[in-house]
């Protein structure tokens, strides 16, 4: 069996934003007990990534490593087209990820107890983000 769904992210602009609660609604709907889901961002300047849940600041040191990673406005940069932030959001997406692989179980996303999923914008202005959810597996009975 399998279920699709799309999901809208607005972003406020560069940061971190969780689709935990998001995602576990659409295996719900699937009623899919035993699977995959399959999360895949529809960007390149925006990403995936499973991570600490709990502590804020884990998000707060993310973003700071990013940005130490890839600069925004640095000289070496040919790809400016959107801004000085264009290049670096597309780095920052390179090194993390467009698609996050879960395992369903009794109907549930398998993250541990801090875990969550997060959609991490790169770019500084806000944006409409897209999030394709494929839920595939056995369903209940």
């Amino acid at each position: 069996m399998h279920h699709q769904s799309k999901i809208s992210v607005s972003t406020a602009g560069r940061g971190s934003y969780e689709l935990t609660d998001q995602v576990l609604r659409v295996v719900r709907e699937s009623g899919i007990e035993v699977g995959l889901c399959v999360v895949t961002c529809l960007h390149t300047s925006a990403s995936l990534l499973v991570t600490e849940c709990a502590d804020p600041s884990v998000q707060v040191d993310l973003r700071s490593w990013l940005e130490r990673l890839a600069p925004d406005g640095d000289s070496l940069y040919t790809h400016t087209a959107e801004g000085p932030d264009d290049m670096p959001s597309h780095l920052k997406a390179a090194i993390t990820r467009s698609t996050e692989t879960l395992s369903v179980a009794a109907g549930a996303l398998v993250l541990g107890v801090w875990q969550g999923l997060f959609l991490l914008e790169h770019r500084a202005r806000p944006h409409q983000r897209e999030v394709f959810v494929h839920v595939t597996g056995d369903p209940a009975g």
